[in-house]
């Protein structure tokens, strides 16, 4: 990066984002009033280092449209944007149960899991993983403290109670996975265990501690798993309850993901083969081969193009850029002059 005229490596943990995320709150109405919730203000943005890449997540605070409601200043904000990391840091509660797993389970040291780490993508640096690791720690002692306490109460006195959620993170098939109970409007921790089952039943027993405290709690958010659904349900049957929109969204648009892998693929595989024209060309040194190499270096970029399903098809992304190169090419063929080079951009047609 470029510090005072310098020009200064990245720290070892730096994280860049990939993509951004906009988040809004699950619910559409004011738990108090029942009116239509409005936009605020940006509750906070960071990026953040998840097992999948690095995104830049946007929360968003909603507010009651009705001014005349009992509580205008409760601001509703994205659950599932507040369990994608802890508090005070950029790295994902996936990240952080595998920091735990690798720790307890594999026993490694703290250098083997920053190569782990970074092997897999995550940057890091021994410093950062060792915090990582205190912060793993720090989360599975969590318990409600008279300092929670006194946070609970304050939020209940404000907004009428609490909104809790619950997400669990298993980073690999098959082990343990990581439950974490939180109050929605304050963003604390109330609950985080590793558990070997996922059954409702157990599921209980993490959440009856958080229904005895007694505060009263007006909303639940989950991601629509099933043992957490039936063990809310049975629990808090009159509470109200909603999915995460985002893992709604996604599993209502299975049957269309799975089109758009097919289309990616099939227009992938008629793509393949520009090597050999890259080799043809440079034998040629002729002026209009550059041409023809900016024309390869697009459909490079074409193979490489990927999206973020279910709103951000990488198929059909793939297609409208295709499409786009194809068009480009026939109206350089059908032009007369030194960008004419039928044969050449024939053959880049066909393969395309």
């Amino acid at each position: 990066y470029f510090d005072g005229g310098f020009l200064m490596p990245l720290p070892k943990n730096r994280i860049v984002p990939e993509r951004k995320i906009y988040y809004r709150p699950e619910l559409e109405r004011c738990l108090h009033c029942g009116s239509k919730l409005k936009r605020s203000h940006t509750a906070w943005k960071k990026n953040i280092a998840t097992l999948s890449g690095v995104i830049q997540v946007w929360s968003m605070a909603y507010v009651c449209s009705n001014s005349n409601c009992a509580y205008p200043k409760t601001y509703y904000r994205s659950a599932e944007a507040d369990s994608l990391c802890m508090k005070h840091t950029s790295y994902g509660f996936d990240v952080l149960a595998l920091v735990g797993q690798l720790r307890f389970k594999h026993h490694m040291t703290i250098a083997e899991i920053t190569q782990e780490l970074n092997e897999r993508g995550v940057a890091t640096s021994e410093r950062n993983s060792q915090r990582l690791y205190e912060r793993y720690v720090t989360l599975l002692r969590s318990s409600v403290t008279d300092h929670v306490k006194s946070v609970l109460k304050q939020v209940a006195e404000e907004h009428g109670g609490i909104m809790i959620s619950m997400d669990g993170v298993q980073p690999e098939k098959g082990n343990e996975t990581l439950y974490v109970i939180r109050e929605v409007f304050s963003g604390t921790i109330l609950v985080a265990k590793s558990v070997k089952s996922s059954s409702s039943e157990e599921l209980k027993e993490l959440i009856q501690p958080v229904i005895d405290l007694g505060f009263r709690i007006i909303g639940i958010v989950t991601d629509g798993q099933q043992s957490i659904r039936l063990a809310m349900e049975s629990l808090l049957p009159e509470v109200p309850y909603q999915y995460c929109q985002y893992h709604y969204l996604k599993d209502i648009a299975k049957p269309v993901v799975e089109l758009d892998r097919k289309l990616k693929t099939g227009i992938k595989k008629s793509l393949r083969g520009i090597r050999d024209i890259e080799r043809k060309l440079d034998k040629d040194e002729s002026p209009e081969n550059e041409v023809v190499k900016d024309y390869l270096a697009a459909i490079r970029s074409v193979l490489l193009e990927d999206g973020n399903p279910p709103l951000d098809l990488p198929g059909v992304r793939i297609y409208e850029n295709a499409q786009a190169i194809q068009t480009s090419l026939q109206n350089c063929l059908d032009k007369k002059g030194a960008l004419s080079a039928p044969e050449r951009f024939q053959n880049i047609q066909q393969t395309e």
